[in-house]
């Protein structure tokens, strides 16, 4: 008997599309399943919450969406010894490119998942929340922030626009880190803790981040002209940016950041800094290619 969680609004539409074909797989397969898909995500959480703490036994969980709706699920998932079958119908996906999920037909990622083992792997936590990818600050986050409060524009235009619209007026901030208890301070123009490699539908923000390794890649980017933030960050997305000299990496269990900003997790708002970040070492409980 597995669990089925799929959110219809994932990837504007196309969690609905895939959760069709999904549940057309499993019912040609003859696989056992309860499904506990709603239309809101406090209604998902609330159903999963019902799942985990029934008597029944479950072989893992399919869960159809994007990085938002596996951020909800991961709340009541860790160290529950659940695994978790993501079947991305986002618009990021970015925790199933960490997964190197690069299977994109759901009915092979089912075939996947029922002839494989899952494995545990890392994940976040900042405050009383998980994540799963990455824990940013800087400008990122004022691109989200600009961004959220777009009604009309969708997709990635919104996100290209809002980079642009933040550039104009950007400024670096001074931030004070502590990793491991080491502390130091630096002006940067975006911080990002990262547990995945990826975040914004496709960053390699830090492509040599490993989500078993009991350690947190953090980047830091020092100040930069505007034009040459412009020149480095489609590199970003191949993650050729870490041989920039502004772009700084270290690893580490725990991170403290304070400044006069925000912070994001896994796109989702965490709120004003300070913030602590800590990594919760294999658990999660989730198939990987």
């Amino acid at each position: 008997m597995w669990l089925l969680l799929i959110n219809p609004h994932s990837g504007n539409g196309r969690g609905e599309k895939v959760g069709k074909i999904v549940k057309e797989e499993l019912a040609a397969l003859d696989i056992q399943y309860i499904d506990i898909s709603a239309n809101s995500a406090k209604q998902c959480q609330e159903n999963l919450k019902n799942g985990l703490t029934s008597s029944q036994s479950y072989e893992g969980l399919f869960l159809v969406g994007g990085d938002g709706t596996l951020n909800i699920a991961i709340q009541d998932l860790v160290n529950t010894g659940l695994g978790v079958a993501l079947i991305p119908a986002g618009t990021g996906n970015d925790f199933a490119r960490t997964l190197d999920l690069n299977l994109k037909d759901p009915k092979q990622l089912i075939s996947y998942y029922l002839s494989n083992k899952p494995a545990l792997v890392d994940v976040g936590k900042v405050g009383e929340r998980y994540f799963v990818d990455v824990l940013s600050t800087g400008f990122d986050s004022m691109v989200n922030e600009r961004a959220n409060a777009m009604r009309r524009i969708k997709g990635r235009a919104k996100y290209n626009l809002s980079i642009l619209l933040v550039l104009s007026t950007f400024k670096p901030k001074n931030y004070e880190f502590s990793i491991d208890g080491v502390s130091f301070e630096s002006r940067a123009m975006l911080i990002a803790v990262s547990n995945g490699i990826s975040y914004g539908g496709g960053m390699k923000v830090t492509p040599e981040a490993k989500l078993d390794d009991g350690l947190f890649d953090i980047l830091i980017l020092t100040p930069v002209s505007r034009f040459e933030f412009l020149r480095v960050f489609p590199k970003v997305f191949s993650g050729k940016h870490i041989t920039h000299p502004a772009v700084k990496i270290s690893r580490g269990k725990s991170v403290e950041i304070n400044s006069d900003a925000v912070a994001y997790a896994d796109g989702e708002r965490i709120g004003s800094l300070p913030i602590k970040a800590s990594v919760v070492e294999r658990s999660l409980l989730t198939w990987r290619m």
